[in-house]
């Protein structure tokens, strides 16, 4: 099985928990990240100052946060793929 690999180029606020997010294949994908904001790693990005210091790490080519969040850059570009998976391994980590 071959395992593409994409990197993030660019992303934009769209809303509060929303990013659009562009990939090097020309692909962009809009993600509403407030599913995600559960557990010890990604539920302190509720808190929309340290969600909004997002930046694109210039060796995975991937989203990161102060924190140490990040997200696999192929989850992200086949976003619609595995969102529904996602949400539910999120709701696991519990509310914190």
């Amino acid at each position: 099985m071959i395992h593409p690999i994409y990197r993030v180029r660019s992303i934009e606020n769209i809303v509060s928990s929303t990013l659009k997010i562009g990939f090097d294949d020309g692909m962009e994908q809009t993600v509403d990240f407030q599913p995600a904001f559960r557990g010890e790693m990604f539920g302190p990005l509720r808190d929309l100052s340290l969600f909004n210091q997002v930046k694109i790490d210039p060796e995975a080519c991937t989203l990161v946060w102060p924190n140490g969040a990040d997200f696999d850059p192929a989850m992200l570009h086949d976003w619609p793929e595995h969102k529904e998976g996602f949400e539910a391994a999120a709701m696991k980590w519990g509310s914190r």
